[in-house]
């Protein structure tokens, strides 16, 4: 079949790889002119002058993205060289917090749990017992339970410096607002998961770079075509098939049409599709968080790890004038010398408000003085992971199919999540 697939990001390309794979004729429209989307590379210039390649938000991999790795590596990307790949660490700039070793699971989480520094035996029992309990129960609980409720027998400083920073990193949704079955099912599959599942993967290179430029390559000396810059905004039904068309575009006939844009954006083109109603109701109701990457510089300046946790109270009652959750040595990551990336996941206020928090921040807890490079502020950076929450499905019309990280799926708004979604709307054809 003739398929076109418009928006080119993380999920948009896992889709445009499988339905190459499956023998089909693909086209991917992709509205800006850098792949990747949400997790794309972005240009800036650091205090001395240089150029540099920053992302529009610092992101990590785990080693439970199955899905994410094995589309890397068929699309021939040097998983070694591209990422660097540490066992789960979440320590504070003081040492300490939690640091798994390199052991099998769930050994290295208890051997983890039991020699984290700072924690008393009290604390750490609270998260052995609570542990033990959701094996007992297969890591399920009630949809309405959230991650504060799941977790209300934890100790107050496992909470704050463990389960708080996981629940932000891996939802973007404050403990208190998010899902505690989505909460579950990520830490199933990390760090009770199998052998390496729980590390962590910094990449190295850009994430353009990183996945959609090698897939887009891989896509190509298969027949594939891109159209980068060209924007869709009419979707019309003709024939058993569809006419695409925009801008800068002339109405083409397709049998298939796999949406995967934003979710604004693909309420914006679905809207002229009766058929669409139902899936528009439900996405409309969706909410969205907000994740702030500060890019800083300081000559000379590295950080004992490639990342470390910050003590945030970002959503607390006492203020946000220290929002930034986590660090990132971009020196130590391939980038050049210097460069931190701080980032601020569920985050509120304005871009120069949080810059000038966050390097007050760097000051008070890392003793560094920083100068800003670059703040970027996705506003609409995931989906708001609430307990019990109702997710678009995949199917709008006949022919007309979405994919996305908000789109109803197991996990929250990932990386890992939305390739997933790619590949599930290329079998759904």
């Amino acid at each position: 079949m003739k398929i076109a697939i418009i928006g080119a990001g993380w999920a948009g390309m896992a889709a445009a790889l499988r339905v190459t794979e499956l023998g089909h004729s693909t086209t991917i429209f992709e509205a800006a002119k850098t792949l990747g989307g949400r997790a794309r590379a972005l240009e800036a210039t650091l205090p001395d002058g240089q150029k540099v390649t920053l992302d529009n938000g610092q992101h990590i991999l785990i080693g439970a993205y199955s899905e994410t790795l094995r589309l890397m590596r068929q699309v021939g990307v040097d998983i070694d060289s591209a990422l660097l790949r540490l066992p789960l660490v979440l320590q504070f700039p003081d040492g300490t917090g939690l640091r798994l070793p390199p052991w099998p699971a769930p050994l290295n989480a208890v051997a983890g749990i039991a020699s984290a520094r700072g924690w008393t035996w009290a604390d750490k029992a609270s998260l052995f017992r609570a542990a033990i309990g959701w094996r007992i129960k297969s890591f399920t609980c009630d949809e309405h339970d959230s991650v504060a409720t799941l977790c209300s027998s934890i100790s107050p400083r496992v909470m704050q410096e463990l389960i708080e920073p996981l629940c932000v990193s891996a939802l973007n949704t404050p403990a208190d607002r998010a899902s505690g079955r989505v909460f579950l099912r990520v830490l199933r599959d990390s760090l009770f998961g199998q052998a390496g599942s729980s590390d962590l993967l910094l990449p190295k290179t850009d994430l353009t770079a990183l996945f959609p430029q090698a897939a887009c390559h891989w896509v190509a000396q298969r027949g594939g075509q891109l159209k980068l810059g060209v924007r869709v905004d009419q979707l019309k039904p003709i024939d058993g098939g569809w006419h695409v068309a925009g801008p800068q575009l002339n109405p083409e006939k397709f049998d298939r049409v796999i949406v995967a844009t934003s979710a604004s954006n693909a309420l914006s083109l679905l809207q002229q599709i009766p058929e669409a109603v139902p899936w528009m109701a439900v996405t409309q109701g969706l909410q969205f968080e907000s994740i702030t990457t500060v890019y800083a510089w300081g000559e000379g300046v590295t950080l004992a790890q490639p990342m470390l946790a910050l003590r945030s109270n970002s959503g607390s009652h006492s203020g946000t004038d220290s929002p930034a959750q986590f660090v990132f040595d971009r020196g130590q990551l391939g980038g050049p010398a210097g460069l931190l990336a701080f980032v601020v996941s569920a985050s509120t206020g304005e871009r120069e408000s949080l810059q000038t928090q966050v390097l007050a921040q760097a000051q008070q807890q890392l003793g560094l003085s920083l100068q800003a490079v670059q703040s970027v502020v996705e506003k609409r950076a995931t989906f708001a992971c609430t307990p019990a929450l109702h997710r678009p499905p995949r199917r709008i019309a006949r022919g007309v199919l979405v994919c996305g990280d908000y789109v109803d799926g197991p996990y929250p708004a990932t990386l890992e999540g939305a390739v997933r979604s790619g590949l599930a709307v290329a079998a759904d054809l």
